[in-house]
């Protein structure tokens, strides 16, 4: 072999520039990195932007309040609005709960009993539609007890997502799994517990995420209507409060613990579907290519 062909040979592969890193930077763009990374800033680019925005026009205070003003306030306000926010992430957790437990036991029995369903379906379809501000003076009539009443109110909207999503969960199992069952003499309990709730559960988790959030609304909007005041009263009240006495900065610092609280709840109820969905289900888990 000439020393020509020596140097024009080929040489051994290289690896392809798209396999030396998630990217040219080093980020992975898909990765969980890019997921904080790139929210982060755009809320600190918000941020920075309402500050100019304050700066440059010089707004007033009691108009529009700068961010630095309003955290501020938050710290300074934080022993006024710290218990009206336990107030209602009380009745909001508990609003969940009563709702988990109820619309899982009756989308079960819904799913047993068509008799049932058939019945009970026009009533709930009633009930779901009428915005819960017309109900709210209704329930506080009969009700004397505020915050029991308030309960209601988050439970009424909380309910009906759970209820909904369970219930087609467990109306949506794969027609040769229940023959399958049928086939080697499973009992309706089998089938149930092995077979139709394990199908549900994402349709389940789909309805918490929903509910979680609704259930926050719906204790604030309830608290609006009832409109119940004092030390017992939760962040609704300081909301109106500082809107009557104009107390902007405050009104925003609460603003700001209603928007945390509903991420958190989010982000609660979103870890909680991933942890029982990751290992099995098609929606949790990471594509390969």
């Amino acid at each position: 072999m000439s020393a020509t062909e020596t140097t024009t040979a080929d040489p051994a592969p290289r690896p392809a520039a798209a396999d030396a890193g998630p990217s040219a930077g080093g980020i992975d763009w898909n990765g969980r990195t890019a997921r904080v990374l790139v929210p982060a800033v755009i809320l600190v680019l918000m941020i920075g932007a309402w500050d100019l925005f304050v700066r440059l026009t010089e707004t007033p205070p009691y108009i529009l309040p700068g961010p630095i003003l309003v955290f501020q306030t938050l710290i300074k306000d934080w022993w006024t609005l710290y218990p009206a926010l336990l107030v209602t992430v009380k009745i909001t957790f508990l609003a969940l709960g009563l709702a988990l437990i109820g619309g899982v036991v009756l989308s079960i029995l819904l799913a047993q009993s068509r008799l049932l369903e058939i019945a009970v379906a026009p009533y709930m379809v009633i009930l779901q539609v009428t915005p819960i501000v017309a109900i709210a003076p209704l329930i506080l009539v009969y009700v004397r007890d505020t915050q029991t009443a308030l309960l209601i109110c988050a439970f009424i909207v909380t309910f009906f997502p759970i209820l909904s999503n369970t219930t087609q969960g467990l109306k949506s199992v794969d027609h040769n799994l229940l023959n399958l069952f049928e086939l080697y003499g499973a009992g309706p309990l089998q089938t149930l517990f092995l077979l139709k709730l394990p199908s549900a559960l994402p349709y389940f988790l789909t309805g918490l995420r929903i509910g979680g959030g609704l259930a926050l609304i719906a204790a604030v909007v309830a608290e609006f209507a009832a409109g119940s005041a004092g030390a017992g009263s939760g962040l609704a009240f300081r909301l109106l409060e500082s809107q009557y006495r104009l107390n902007i900065p405050r009104l925003f610092a609460a603003l700001i613990l209603l928007s945390a609280t509903g991420v958190a709840i989010y982000g609660l109820t979103s870890l909680v579907s991933h942890e029982l969905l990751r290992r099995w289900h098609e929606s949790a888990i990471r594509r390969e290519n």
